[in-house]
């Protein structure tokens, strides 16, 4: 099926039951065991079933059937928010001494989570320039684990180029961990381009709508674990934690979806609720239909902007002046999703009068919410970060982030027009 399909009837059929169109929402905690040999069994990952909604839940798993599918995975793990996602997929193969690599172009909470949270545990995060491909290069060591990247930058807007890192992380051995939540599935596969392991923000476009808070990763099966066993003895060496299981031999290509899901989520708990599963996969159903939507509006945001007198600059990758526009056509069919910055004459004082002014258009700090969204990242998104890691961010004093929504495009357009009138 394509993928408009797959986020329709992926992982679901006719509950056997009640014989429910819908996906249940099954709102307990807890499942039964047949005897006591069965719950042995589900512990020992012996056989497949459910034992905790903690650790899997029958309305999250058609939720991460559907996600591994759409990104052409072999296994997902739904979780309670996107920086859980974030924070596993790197906890499940680095542990203290170790390193990652990253772009510094990143949403806020995940620069604060690299810069300042994961050294506190122990775990070093080197940040360059999405483009500085030698100092990747450079940068990888026999304690690295891993190169961390967002297809599109938020809110930088910045395509990075996922084949060149990649292939970086390929000839080392190391896995290309992709945050794809702004350019979904819909308009980038980053497993088609050499990534290994993808996270998204569920609570943003794949939801939808702003109602539920999730997060999920998804596996390519693709990264060679056992190939590199030395560099990652947390996959292949027996796990006193979980009955000494060597997770390469019990889970096959499925090893490191399967240790994120029993170990950093079983024992620190960041698990998503049935109910908010439910939403995201109301949300999931149409992220087609609105990705086109959220993609046409946004051009003609960004080509509205470009021409405005009062604007200095525009930064909107499927713009054809816009330096991310052969990384945007390459990656991701010349769509850049519905996020772009820009930033107006008088700098900061300017920005927060356009701000003040927006009657439709929301202010908050959401992306890819159905409703047109503005925030200034300066003193809300990225507050935490001082001048120096603004400018790695990409992140200007007088930028003005827009998620533009799905709303008629004269509308948009007509209280972005007033709001510049006043500012």
């Amino acid at each position: 099926m394509k993928l408009e399909s797959i986020a329709l009837h992926q992982g679901y059929q006719s509950e056997a039951t009640t014989k429910a169109a819908a996906v249940p929402i099954y709102q307990t905690t807890s499942f039964t065991f047949d005897d006591t040999q069965h719950g042995a069994d589900l512990f020992d990952l012996k056989v497949q079933g459910n034992i905790y909604s903690r650790i899997m839940n029958p309305t999250n798993d058609v939720l991460e059937q559907r996600l591994a599918a759409m990104e052409g995975g072999i296994g997902a793990l739904a979780l309670a928010s996107g920086m859980a996602a974030i924070t596993y997929a790197i906890q499940c193969i680095a542990k203290v001494g170790d390193n990652i690599l990253s772009t510094s172009q990143l949403y806020g909470g995940t620069y604060n989570l690299f810069a300042h949270t994961f050294p506190n545990q122990g775990i070093e995060v080197r940040m360059l320039n999405h483009d500085d491909f030698t100092g990747f290069e450079r940068s990888i060591d026999a304690k690295t684990k891993a190169i961390f990247c967002e297809s599109i930058g938020n809110p930088a807007g910045n395509v990075v180029a996922l084949d060149r890192l990649a292939e970086i992380a390929e000839r080392h051995g190391i896995p290309l961990i992709v945050d794809n939540t702004v350019a979904t599935p819909y308009l980038c596969r980053p497993f088609e381009h050499g990534a290994h392991i993808v996270v998204q923000s569920l609570t943003k476009y794949i939801g939808g709508h702003g109602i539920a808070i999730g997060g999920a990763i998804i596996d390519s099966g693709k990264f060679d674990w056992q190939k590199h066993a030395e560099r990652f003895p947390m996959l292949n060496q027996p796990d006193p934690s979980y009955h000494g299981v060597v997770y390469t031999q019990a889970l096959g290509a499925a090893a490191y979806i399967g240790r994120c899901r029993v170990v950093p989520l079983r024992n620190t708990g960041a698990a998503l609720s049935p109910q908010n599963a439910f939403y995201i996969l109301q949300g999931l159903e149409t992220l087609g239909l609105r990705m086109e939507r959220h993609c046409s509006n946004a051009l003609a945001v960004a080509n509205f902007l470009r021409q405005h007198p009062k604007v200095d600059w525009v930064n909107y990758a499927a713009l054809d002046d816009s330096p991310y526009l052969d990384n945007c056509q390459r990656l991701c069919g010349g769509q850049a999703s519905g996020i772009l910055s820009f930033g107006i004459q008088g700098g900061l004082a300017a920005g927060t009068r356009f701000i003040d002014a927006l009657q439709m258009i929301l202010r908050l700090v959401n992306i890819g919410d159905a409703k047109s969204l503005a925030c200034h990242p300066a003193s809300t998104t990225h507050r935490q970060l001082n001048d120096e890691e603004l400018a790695r961010a990409g992140v200007s004093r007088d930028l003005v982030r827009l998620s533009v929504g799905i709303e008629h495009i004269d509308d948009i357009l007509a209280d972005i027009s007033q709001a510049l009138d006043k500012a």
